[in-house]
This record gives C-alpha cells, structure tokens and sequence, in this order.
C-alpha cells in the first residue's frame, strides 16, 4: 500500500499553476503602473501628445524596454496556467493562445522602439518622421499584435463566462474587449491618439489583472489528502 501526502505531486503542481495563474495580475498591474509613473515624472514627455511606448526612448528608455519585456514574459506565464486551467472547454484553446500572443508581443515592442516625434526624447525634432524606420516599423506591428489579441482573448473568455451562466464576468468581459477596440482600432483624430492607447491599455490591463484573480480563487492550490493502493 503506498499514500500520497498533501505535499504530493498534486498539491505542488496546483500550487504552480496557481503561482502562474498569479503572473496575469502582475502583469496586468505592472505595465500601466510602471508607464504612469515615468509619464508624470519624466522631463519633456506630454501624455496628450506622446505615445506611452514613446517612453522606450531616451536616457531612461531602457525602464519602459524593460517594463514591455517583463510584462510580455508574465503574460506567457500567465498563458500557461491559463493552459492548465481551462482545459477542456470553452477557451481552453485559444484564450491561452491569445494571451500568449500578447506576451510575444510585448516583448517584440519593447525591443523594438519607435521612432523620435514630436519633441521627444528632449532634443527631437517637432514633427513627424516622413518615413518610418525599420525598428519603428516592428515596433508597431508587435503592439498592435499584442493589443488584437488581449482584445479578441476578451471576447472568446466572453463567451466561456456565457456558458457557464457568469452573466456579469460574460459582460465584463465583452465590455472591456470592445471598449479597448474601439478606442485604439478605427481612425479617430491622431490628436488624441495617444491618451486613447493610454485608456485602452488601463482597461484591458485592468481585464486582465481581473481574470487572473478570478481564475486565482478557482484554484487556489489548497492541499488535501489523496491516497491510493496496489
């Protein structure tokens, strides 16, 4: 006869994944809080007209570089334990594979800053560049990436919340993926282009930090007691 304690594979590996779990709400905390602080305390940057990702460049750029990395690792964290929780049933495919794309994309608009605008860093011409530069380029397609799919995971985990009676979570969800849409996605003015990616990045990080604590209390990685005979 053989036993498995409460300190058994099983309790550790409900303990990871709720750790995992854990990295959505770090993350979903970590990039607007981090953003909104350099944007309130760095000299010359304007929130109105400059972009947050705009805070890569300059002496101090390297603490939003790391704030996109960081955060994008967290969120493919997150994506696993996502994996590991939902499996079977609704969103147990794609709503990991969307948050994953966000981390990737994350990363790859950290790595890659966008180009000098508008007066910032200090120093840089008043205008816009009449050509896009290769890094600014990437830059882009990895942040629209990254926003896309938080988006579209908000819509799918909308719809698993749908069938399990969650109307609320369902709602939320909904709500917080189309409101992000429509505020960074159609061709609004470019004048308040920037404190629109700003309100759309504090609502879906905001989903985000919900649905990780959300799944967090549904596994908690509390211990029991299993036992088993041969």
């Amino acid at each position: 006869m053989t036993a498995t304690s409460a300190t058994g594979i099983m309790p550790t590996q409900h303990r990871r994944t709720a750790l995992l779990l854990s990295c959505g709400a770090v993350a979903g905390v970590l990039f607007p809080v981090t953003s909104f602080a350099q944007a309130f305390t760095r000299d010359g940057f304007d929130l109105p007209r400059h972009a947050l990702s705009s805070l890569t460049l300059g002496d101090l750029g390297w603490i939003q570089v790391a704030n996109f990395v960081v955060t994008g690792l967290l969120a493919i964290l997150f994506a696993v334990g996502l994996r590991r929780t939902l499996r079977p049933g609704r969103a147990s495919r794609f709503g990991p594979a969307l948050v994953g794309v966000y981390g990737v994309g994350m990363i790859g608009g950290g790595l890659f800053a966008p180009d000098p605008a508008l007066g910032w860093p200090v120093g840089a011409p008043e205008g816009v560049p009449e050509h896009l530069s290769v890094n600014s380029a990437l830059h882009t397609v990895f942040a629209a990436a990254a926003f896309l799919s938080l988006i579209a995971a908000g819509l799918v985990f909308a719809r698993r919340f749908a069938g399990q009676g969650r109307r609320g979570w369902s709602a939320y969800s909904a709500a917080a993926g189309i409101t992000t849409f429509v505020l960074t996605v159609p061709p609004w003015s470019e004048d308040s282009a920037s404190l629109r990616f700003a309100a759309g990045a504090v609502i879906i990080s905001s989903w985000l930090v919900a649905i990780s604590c959300r799944l967090r209390a549904e596994n908690p990685g509390q211990t029991g007691t299993t036992s088993s005979t041969t």
